[in-house]
């Protein structure tokens, strides 16, 4: 039972904290073997054709500034398109674009799914590099030069800009949570990417080589993860660039936000099913290190260690040994203190130091519950919004 726990244990926090730790330690011995990477310098004349692919359903209220946001990008003249598709939208979406002549609309009554208007969308593109971004997002003005300088790179296939989570001194423990996993996340992908690749690409801000876009199976789930690992798959690197960021609203509430997860999770577990070449090291030395440790450990096993540690836990504090029993408090205190959390935003009472336990043991939750809703396929590929704070 000890060695079991202490596996256990080993695991959890190597999939939470000591994975970083280690990728931290390694970036700086390796800046002190070849030194920091130099900032790629930026030559307009030189960068790319490229357009900007938004796929967008009912979102009326987002869109008129996200027109505005998408306009004011900078790029050099007639090197930027752009393309927004709203299939299935039956709210005024479709509208508001198509009063804007310097944007491609495509549009169906049909609601087929968001990977299904991607591949429809993909047909019209005929630029070097495609910048997918979500409708709700928006991108600071030099978004689109930061990310696609690195395709001077040809051994770059994609490249992952940053998710910042907009959140205010009131924030909920939706927001706040939120807000600080996805900063620890920005973390991991910084040095995942000066490592050797980012493990694949969230949908708020991520491009590819249009060469090099191979559509995926129409029920994935997370599209935009799957797109860029099959770039991956075919020995192309994946960057991280901080200096090309999407800001949006965290979710309305942790329902919502809880919503979202599980559909991840449940996402997750079907990518790690469709992706199993890269369990073997073999095939991918270096990204198969990175894949098992910053994404399989969380979508499949933690969450079962974390119940499994505990109960292991209390068998042996039972037997009288004063560290597990001490053990045992700290583990008790740490899900007290997380349901204090619950309690106390059901409540509307805020205590900050209370939302870190609530949403990680929220995270973990929305795992199991992922990976039920994938095995009993009762968890649609199609459009299903959670819901932000305007």
């Amino acid at each position: 039972m000890e060695i079991i726990l202490w596996l256990s244990l080993f695991i959890v926090v190597y999939t939470f904290v000591g994975y970083g730790i280690l990728l931290y330690v390694i970036i700086r011995i390796k800046r002190m073997v070849k030194g920091k990477p130099r900032e790629m310098q930026v030559n307009t004349a030189l960068l790319p054709t490229c357009t900007l692919v938004v796929a967008a359903y009912n979102e009326e209220h987002f869109m008129p500034e996200k027109i505005i946001n998408t306009l004011q990008l900078k790029y050099p003249e007639g090197k930027l398109k752009f393309l927004f598709i709203t299939d299935g939208s039956d709210d005024r979406t479709p509208d508001i674009i198509s009063a804007y002549p310097q944007i491609e609309l495509m549009h169906t009554p049909e609601r087929s799914g968001k990977i299904m208007a991607i591949h429809r969308a993909m047909k019209n593109v005929n630029t070097d590099i495609t910048v997918f971004t979500d409708a709700n997002t928006f991108l600071n003005e030099d978004a689109i030069i930061n990310i696609c300088r690195h395709y001077a790179d040809q051994t770059v296939g994609a490249v992952a800009g940053e998710k910042r989570v907009q959140v205010d001194k009131n924030a909920d423990a939706s927001a706040a949570g939120e807000g600080f996993y996805w900063k620890y996340e920005s973390a991991l992908k910084k040095w995942d990417s000066e490592l050797y690749s980012v493990v694949g690409a969230a949908g708020e801000l991520f491009s590819v080589r249009t060469a090099l876009y191979k559509p995926v199976f129409d029920d994935t789930i997370l599209d935009d993860f799957m797109i860029s690992m099959l770039i991956a798959k075919q020995g192309y690197r994946i960057v991280y660039e901080p200096a090309a960021y999407a800001t949006e609203t965290s979710s309305a509430n942790v329902s919502e936000e809880l919503k979202r997860k599980v559909r991840i999770a449940a996402g997750g577990i079907q990518s790690i099913l469709r992706l199993k070449e890269f369990l073997n090291p073999f095939n991918f030395p270096l990204l198969s290190f990175q894949y098992i440790s910053h994404r399989v450990l969380r979508w499949t096993v933690t969450p079962f260690l974390l119940i499994l540690s505990f109960i292991l836990n209390i068998a042996l504090a039972a037997q009288g040994i004063v560290f597990y029993q001490l053990l045992l408090v700290a583990q008790i205190l740490f899900y007290v203190m997380a349901i204090l959390g619950w309690i106390l935003e059901k409540r509307e009472l805020r205590v900050k130091v209370l939302f870190i336990p609530y949403y990680f043991c929220i995270m973990n939750y929305a795992v199991l519950a992922g990976i039920i809703r994938y095995f009993k396929k009762t968890q649609s590929a199609a459009w299903e919004r959670a819901a932000r704070k305007q």
